[in-house]
């Protein structure tokens, strides 16, 4: 069973992920671009500047994410052991 906190965590996370559609924010000058283009009749613009932005923000969490993995590494292991080795105990015959 997860704990509360893991729980937390993952919750917080699946909340983040579903309203990222509703993040999705421009600069003055980017808004001033793809209203004029709007305007021309060229609405694509403005839907790849807003996926190029989100792609922009998560590049930066994936590699914290990843970096701190590979520093708690062996931490998170031993944890894993431990609760494996307390939940599921070796029967001895």
């Amino acid at each position: 069973m997860l704990s509360k906190r893991t729980f937390a965590f993952l919750f917080l996370l699946l909340l983040q992920v579903a309203y990222s559609a509703a993040s999705f924010a421009q600069c003055a000058m980017c808004r001033t671009s793809v209203e004029s283009d709007l305007k021309n009749g060229n609405a694509s613009i403005g839907t790849n500047l807003n996926t190029g932005i989100i792609y922009l923000m998560l590049i930066p969490y994936i590699a914290l994410s990843l970096g701190a993995y590979f520093f708690f590494r062996k931490q998170i292991n031993a944890k894993v052991k431990d609760w494996k080795s307390r939940k599921f105990p070796v029967k001895q015959s």
